[in-house]
């Protein structure tokens, strides 16, 4: 049977109590009558008589002395067990009071209630206790808000391609819509637009549980951002946006080529949208410490200063820019979690709306050898 706590920090003092009476005890009952008798011998070597304290002889007083003294040892015992179990239920309930706080937070937590806290104590060591259940609880709350908002942002991104194929069926039962070529090519597209969602949603879900399949292999980053560039320079003249590339340093570096090409044409994809007729954008090439740095600017819409982070959550817009049919809204936000699961970032600025955006990746570069 497991013994409470309670009971055994009790037993702890009382044991510590009991061995410092005894070791107290054997000590003074072997050194005390030795020392009296020595103590006794010369004083009655000084005073040169044989003492006898009214009528009372050195064995009397000897004897009287051991009786007096073990009876103050076992008093003594005594007290200090008392003391003990006094000691033991006030440090007992001092100590349980903030861990039996912390047991009722984490059945809450279990319960999947995480608004609860633990009121943190004085003790240092049960603060931290304390600190670290609260800061769990609300990590898990942040997740569940984050999931909660995850499954709504995802029926809303599904909603628009289900009515539009919903539409289209009946239309089609209803005689509506003629069974053509071209009918059938606009249901394919929004069934491609849902396999896009789904697979992004593989994607993201696996570089935020790191899970990323990564084949590290010895890279040049100025030139997967050429690569990427003229891969997508026919889509930036016919949509009349020049594009200009300054990327002829050398960037060493260890990545995964085909994952930071993901990154590099959800930039210039990005660019390229945000982009009229007559714009312009540029893709630089550079170091910045110990870093490559591939920076994709435009003369586009522009952010403003509080959408700078916001783009990279899922499914988030800036008011003002129109719908990307084309996109499922999480691709910046893999983006992100590519970088850093090389090392590295991607970072945005922009002067303002209207003033143009540019976005950054940031990898290590590779050590010299």
């Amino acid at each position: 049977m497991t013994m409470r706590l309670s009971l055994r920090l009790f037993i702890s003092y009382a044991t510590v109590a009991l061995v410092g009476g005894g070791v107290a005890f054997l000590t003074i009952s072997l050194l005390a009558p030795r020392l009296f008798d020595e103590q006794l011998g010369m004083i009655m070597n000084s005073t040169g008589t044989n003492m006898s304290m009214g009528g009372m002889d050195a064995t009397s007083v000897r004897s009287a002395f051991l009786s007096a003294l073990t009876t103050s040892l076992i008093v003594g015992v005594l007290a200090s067990v008392v003391t003990a179990g006094v000691v033991a239920a006030a440090v007992t309930g001092r100590l349980l009071r903030p861990l039996n706080a912390v047991r009722a937070a984490t059945k809450l937590i279990a319960a999947g209630k995480y608004g609860g806290r633990v009121p943190v104590p004085s003790e240092p060591e049960l603060a931290a206790l304390a600190t670290d259940v609260n800061t769990l609880a609300q990590a898990l709350a942040d997740t569940e808000s984050r999931r909660t908002r995850l499954l709504g942002e995802v029926a809303h991104e599904m909603r628009t391609p289900l009515t539009v194929l919903d539409g289209y069926a009946e239309g089609l039962i209803d005689g509506v819509f003629p069974a053509t070529p071209d009918t059938f090519g606009s249901l394919s597209e929004e069934l491609r637009r849902l396999h896009r969602l789904s697979d992004d949603l593989s994607s993201l879900s696996r570089a935020q549980e790191q899970r990323l399949d990564l084949h590290p292999v010895e890279a040049d980053l100025a030139d997967l951002a050429r690569s990427a560039a003229a891969r997508l320079a026919s889509q930036f003249d016919d949509s009349g946006v020049t594009l200009n590339i300054d990327a002829d340093s050398t960037l060493p570096v260890q990545v995964d080529p085909d994952r930071i090409t993901q990154v590099l044409t959800n930039l210039l994809g990005n660019a390229l949208h945000a982009t009229p007729a007559g714009g312009t954008v540029t893709i630089t090439a550079g170091s910045v410490g110990d870093r490559g740095e591939v920076v994709v600017s435009d003369t586009g819409v522009g952010l403003a200063a509080d959408d700078l982070e916001r783009v990279f959550e899922r499914f988030y817009r800036a008011p003002g820019q129109a719908r990307r049919s084309a996109g499922s809204g999480i691709g910046l936000t893999i983006a992100r979690e590519i970088a850093r699961s090389h090392g590295g970032d991607v970072t945005a600025a922009s002067p303002g709306k209207g003033q143009g955006s540019s976005f950054s990746i940031l990898v290590p570069l590779r050590p010299a050898v």
